[in-house]
């Protein structure tokens, strides 16, 4: 027996410290630039990289493909995720005939300071640098999914007016009363279990938590926003209710002018799942 305990005892170890090890490299959805590139090439779409430096020695990772000469499309991703989320987008012949295509890793994910997650208005200030460094004086537009989606609407409220032309908000979770947090997720960042929570949940689960005061905090900035604004949904979003999309309409008071698209039937996932649906809006933009 007490051989059996001592086996018992130094399997449980390792497989604890294999875990440790596993969890530090596993789910981080990203790739390496490298990869990535040569990905696009298969497609004949160059793909360029970048990375800046901002505020207290933080940096911001970029992609960015077609013709410096068009309106810019910025994409921000959810969470978890990576500028990748949009891969599929900034690949398609007809996107690219339109616009100038950059994706973001926000703050603490693919390779933007991975690990280290921030409140909305904290990334804004992170993001918001590239803006102008890749301003090229064509019409901007951004386009966000989940949680992409209050990060785009705290990126141009929190910018002047005039710097974005049209806002995309896909599947975004921007209505503070529809947000209902896990109280499961300090228990994970703020003890030593965060080591045993893999890759990019990591920070995930951080910003998640933080999401719902987030968001009111962010009600009261939706006022500044006069650009046109464009809701994309799925009508059977499970995890993000189209009752963010009535928020927004409520909300967005000074908009130029808002529209809805609901699609039957489609989950959370329309980005990957509706991407002509998704590609017919953003087409319409400019």
């Amino acid at each position: 027996m007490k051989r059996f305990m001592k086996r018992l005892f130094l399997l449980s170890g390792l497989f604890g410290i294999s875990w440790l090890i596993f969890a530090q490299s596993c789910m981080t959805f990203r790739k390496s630039d490298r990869e990535e590139k040569a990905e696009f090439a298969k497609h004949n779409v160059a793909l360029t990289t970048g990375t800046i430096r901002v505020a207290s020695g933080r940096s911001i990772h970029y992609a960015q493909t077609g013709n410096d000469s068009l309106p810019t499309l910025f994409f921000i991703h959810g969470s978890p995720g990576s500028w990748d989320a949009f891969s599929a987008y900034m690949k398609d012949s007809q996107l690219l005939k339109k616009f100038r295509m950059v994706s973001i890793d926000r703050p603490g994910f693919g390779y933007s300071d991975f690990g280290l997650s921030e409140h909305l208005d904290v990334q804004s200030r992170l993001i918001s640098p590239l803006f102008i460094v890749l301003n090229n004086h064509k019409p901007r537009f951004m386009a966000g999914h989940s949680l992409g989606g209050p990060m785009v609407l705290q990126l141009a409220a929190d910018n002047p007016d005039s710097l974005f032309s049209g806002l995309v908000i896909i599947s975004g979770s921007i209505d503070p009363a529809e947000e209902k947090p896990e109280k499961w997720r300090p228990w994970l960042f703020k003890t030593s279990l965060n080591y045993l929570v893999p890759g990019a949940m990591r920070p995930s689960n951080e910003e998640l938590w933080f999401l719902k005061k987030d968001l009111v905090l962010l009600k009261g900035k939706l006022g500044r926003i006069t650009c046109p604004v464009y809701f994309i949904h799925g009508a059977q979003d499970p995890w993000v209710p189209p009752a963010n999309v009535d928020y927004g309409k409520k909300q967005l008071v000074h908009a130029a002018f808002i529209r809805e698209t609901l699609i039957p039937g489609a989950n959370h996932f329309i980005p990957w799942t509706k991407f002509n649906e998704i590609r017919s809006v953003l087409l319409k933009l400019y």
